[in-house]
């Protein structure tokens, strides 16, 4: 579904992403891991067109999007949700989904199929966003993202400062999601356990390269671990 082959990336005259090349299978979860400063969201930026590649290419479900704005690369079915839980936090929880349903035809059902997902935020639909726990602004950011539709959903760092019993919601609704098909996800993660229960292939960056990768799975967190230390 996403494919980026020997990108490089930076920003004006600093090199952060060095020939790197990562593939996300159709209906399958990746994910990306490494230190604060490894090249992981940048790396993201890239795939979705907010930063350009200095070369390299992307294709996305076989397509050529190199070259291709951001709203374009929405258009063809990518989804971003970038770190930091992101909301209006002047809107209440429906008014943030009802941002994205209004352009929407059947935007209602959206809404309803979203929240399905996180039925912790059907409680929470008349209340503020900024007025939402950490937890309960990352659910809601990634069901906003849900209500596109998307064919490939990208998630940086979606479970940044948030406690233990949100992350096992947001891993299942991951993995909800990937179990209907229809769905890839591209992960960006510090948090080991997590990213390696949900993905089925791994990849390891460091000082902006792929100084690892294999198949997901809590087999392999003594083998990231160790890829991480070096």
């Amino acid at each position: 579904m996403l494919t980026m082959t020997d990108v490089d990336v930076g920003y004006g005259r600093t090199s952060v992403i060095h020939g790197v090349t990562v593939a996300v299978p159709a209906d399958g979860v990746v994910a990306v891991l490494g230190h604060n400063g490894a090249g992981k969201t940048t790396l993201l930026r890239a795939a979705v067109g907010l930063l350009p590649t200095r070369s390299g290419r992307i294709l996305l479900d076989g397509e050529d999007v190199t070259g291709i704005p951001a709203h374009q690369r929405v258009r063809r079915g990518l989804a971003y949700v970038p770190q930091g839980q992101q909301s209006f936090g002047q809107l209440t929880t429906l008014e943030n989904l009802q941002v994205v349903a209004d352009t929407k035809r059947d935007g209602r059902a959206r809404i309803d199929e979203a929240l399905d997902l996180f039925p912790a935020l059907k409680d929470l639909l008349g209340r503020r966003a900024g007025l939402l726990s950490g937890g309960q602004r990352q659910q809601l950011a990634i069901a906003r993202a849900l209500i596109t539709q998307p064919r490939m959903l990208i998630l940086d760092e979606p479970t940044e400062g948030i406690q233990p019993s949100v992350v096992a919601e947001i891993e299942e609704a991951i993995l909800a999601l990937t179990r209907r098909g229809g769905l890839s996800v591209l992960l960006v993660e510090q948090h080991v356990g997590f990213a390696l229960d949900a993905a089925g292939h791994y990849y390891v960056l460091a000082s902006g390269r792929v100084s690892a990768e294999g198949r997901g799975g809590t087999d392999s967190v003594t083998d990231v671990r160790s890829a991480m230390a070096i």
